[in-house]
C-alpha cells in the first residue's frame, strides 16, 4: 500500500477524475488509514511504498504489478503522468527481502502497456486479465509465459470501467461478484461459463466501485455505498466490511485499487 499523502485530482484519466472538484489529501490519508488498520485488524501483514510527491496516483499501489509465488511482473503505465510509478516499484520489490528469497532475481519487465493488478486478477491458479482502455491485449500473454499460468483474456467497453478491478471482484480461489454489462458479449460469454456460481452485481453498485473489492476468502473489504452486494455476500458466508474511500473515487479507485496483493 501506499500513503496519499500527496492525492489530488490535477488531470483526468478516466471518467470518474474531474480537476475542478479537487481533492482533500488530508481527508483521504484519514480513510486510507482505516482501511489500512482494519487489514492489520484482520491479522493481515501490509508493506508499504513510499509516496512520491509528483506522483499523486501512487495510492493506487494495485497498479504497480502483479506479485505471484515471490515473483514480480511489473507495470507500463499507459498514461504519462502514472508511468514513472512503475519503476519505483520494481525498486521497491528487488529491495524487499520479506518479498523474495532472491531480491530482484524475478522481476519481469514489460513490452506492453499492462497497470498491474488493475488489469490482472489472480482466482486460485487462474489470472483473469483485462484489455480495452489500459492493457494492451499482447501483456497478457506476456504475463502468462512469465508465471507460467493460464490466462483468460476479456474485454471491457463501458470506460467507466476501466480496469478489470473495478467490474470484478475476486472473492476467494473459485468465486468472483462481476458487473456483466462492463464486458462484451463475448467476454460475458467466457465469465458465465467458468463462473457459474458468481455474484451479479447491478449497476447501482458498479457506480460506487463496489466491485473493486478485496477478499482474504471470508472477509470482504468493500467500498461504503452498495445496496445489494453486502447482503449478496452475507447470504454467500462471506463477511463484509464496509469502508469509506469516497475521496479516493474522485479518482475512480477504492479498496483494491489502493492494494496490490502479493500472492504466495
Amino acid at each position: 500500500m501506499c500513503p496519499p499523502t500527496h492525492f489530488a485530482v490535477r488531470y483526468a484519466i478516466n471518467q470518474w477524475m474531474d480537476p475542478t472538484r479537487g481533492a482533500d489529501a488530508a481527508v483521504a490519508v484519514a480513510q486510507w488509514q482505516t482501511l489500512h488498520d482494519t487489514y492489520r485488524q484482520l491479522g493481515h501483514r501490509v508493506d508499504l511504498i513510499d509516496p512520491d510527491p509528483d506522483l499523486a496516483d501512487m495510492v493506487f499501489a494495485a497498479n504497480g504489478g502483479l506479485v505471484v509465488t515471490g515473483r514480480m511482473f511489473g507495470a507500463s503505465f499507459a498514461h504519462r503522468q502514472r508511468r514513472r510509478e512503475a519503476e519505483l516499484h520494481r525498486r521497491r520489490f528487488a529491495a524487499a527481502r520479506d518479498f523474495t528469497a532472491t531480491p530482484g532475481a524475478d522481476i519481469g519487465i514489460p513490452t506492453h502497456v499492462n497497470e498491474g493488478e488493475g488489469d490482472f486478477l489472480v482466482v486460485g491458479e487462474l489470472i483473469l486479465a483485462a484489455s480495452g482502455f489500459r492493457t494492451d491485449p499482447a501483456a497478457h500473454g506476456e504475463v502468462a509465459d512469465f508465471f507460467g499460468r493460464l490466462v483468460v483474456s476479456l474485454r471491457l467497453h463501458d470506460p467507466r470501467f476501466y480496469h478489470l478491478d473495478t467490474a470484478v471482484a475476486v472473492l476467494d480461489d473459485h468465486t468472483i461478484a462481476y458487473y456483466p454489462d462492463a464486458f462484451t458479449a463475448d467476454s460475458r460469454r467466457v465469465l458465465e461459463e467458468l463462473f457459474p456460481d458468481a455474484i451479479i452485481a447491478c449497476a447501482d453498485d458498479a457506480l460506487v466501485l463496489g466491485l473493486n473489492a478485496v477478499s482474504d476468502g471470508r472477509n470482504v473489504l468493500v467500498p461504503t455505498g452498495t445496496t445489494h452486494l453486502v447482503p449478496a455476500l452475507r447470504e454467500r458466508g462471506f463477511h463484509p466490511i464496509e469502508i469509506d474511500l469516497s475521496e479516493l473515487l474522485k479518482a475512480g479507485g477504492s479498496v483494491k485499487c489502493a492494494t496490490m496483493e502479493l500472492h504466495r
